[in-house]
């Protein structure tokens, strides 16, 4: 089978399409033939090594999983002993960082808990691009920050793979949604369901102060004292994502700012359970959920989608076809 491979960290060009051995589902495995997959920032840090706690898990001199793509969606081809939910022929989707990532080829093997089956209302370019991002975004609204309906939540990176699930999943948990968005993307998040858009590039993101119950930051840029100063008593600023150094603000300088305040601080990582995915199946089979694709490349120019994704202008999801639909 063809699989993007990587030896190495580094630029995009590390990455090589070659032909890999075919897996074997074992005990309680699922082989997926995949239709599609998606770029997400965790590809980027990845394939970087950077920061450098990446090395510290994903291996100091060289990557220990050479096969990236956190997400995945296909058909199942074959299951190993012991599953009980799939058959040959069942269209699933799911998440791969559990077991070793691996999105980025032609065939997977995957536990039975990594994977939901798709729903019928979606393509595998969509299904393939939801796992991770929409995971983030869910996790954070719902488990961190415990989103309650009628609360007000301000979304910085509105635009983005986790920005563009977190407005609709605010709104389907009863939110009053305002989203933060560049000028070309404004009318993208009123579609959304946002009900209020702030352009930052013409608008003061912070006019409203002591306003919201939620601050989500996803990759945000801005000081943590701002984030503080948007929250009312008891709210909540939670950040997803980033730079390292901007994690490390947070951890350090935002617990203190945070410290004798009745606001709250939290740094959210994606823990992706198959109760998760469940409850992201529902909002899609409902129509509250839906994907919303920048660019698709073919599998053979993966490296050309991680350089556009480096970009930092992408508009939601980078999708990789991998099998027609």
């Amino acid at each position: 089978m063809k699989a993007i491979v990587y030896r190495k960290y580094g630029s995009p060009d590390v990455f090589r399409l070659e032909e890999v051995q075919k897996p074997v589902p074992g005990e309680g495995q699922v082989l997926v033939q995949t239709h599609a997959s998606s770029l997400n920032v965790l590809d980027w840090h990845l394939m970087r090594g950077k920061p450098l706690f990446v090395r510290l898990v994903k291996g100091f001199f060289r990557p220990k999983s050479q096969i990236l793509g956190a997400d995945v969606s296909g058909v199942v081809e074959a299951v190993g002993p012991g599953v009980r939910e799939f058959v040959p022929g069942d269209a699933v989707f799911g998440d791969t960082t559990l077991t070793g990532y691996g999105g980025f080829a032609e065939y997977i093997a995957l536990p039975e808990s990594s994977l939901v089956k798709k729903p019928d209302n979606i393509s595998h370019e969509e299904a393939g691009a939801i796992s991770i991002a929409a995971i983030t975004a869910w996790q954070a609204l719902k488990h961190q920050a415990k989103l309650q309906p009628g609360q007000r939540v301000l979304i910085i990176g509105a635009s983005g793979g986790v920005g563009t699930y977190a407005v609709q999943i605010a709104r389907a948990l009863g939110a009053r949604v305002t989203a933060v968005c560049s000028t070309d993307k404004v009318d993208q998040a009123y579609a959304l369901g946002a009900d209020q858009v702030i352009d930052y590039k013409t608008q003061d993101v912070f006019a409203n102060k002591g306003y919201y119950d939620l601050v989500l930051a996803v990759n945000g840029y801005n000081a943590v004292i701002k984030y503080k100063r948007a929250l009312r008593k008891g709210g909540s600023y939670v950040i997803v994502g980033g730079t390292g150094i901007q994690l490390m603000e947070a951890m350090f300088l935002g617990r203190l700012i945070f410290a004798f305040s009745s606001k709250k601080l939290g740094i959210w990582n994606a823990e992706p359970t198959k109760e998760d995915l469940l409850e992201l199946r529902k909002l899609v089979v409902s129509g509250q959920l839906k994907t919303i694709i920048d660019r698709k490349y073919p599998l053979a120019e993966m490296p050309d989608a991680m350089k556009y994704l480096a970009e930092g202008h992408a508009r939601a999801k980078v999708v990789i076809s991998i099998c027609s639909d």
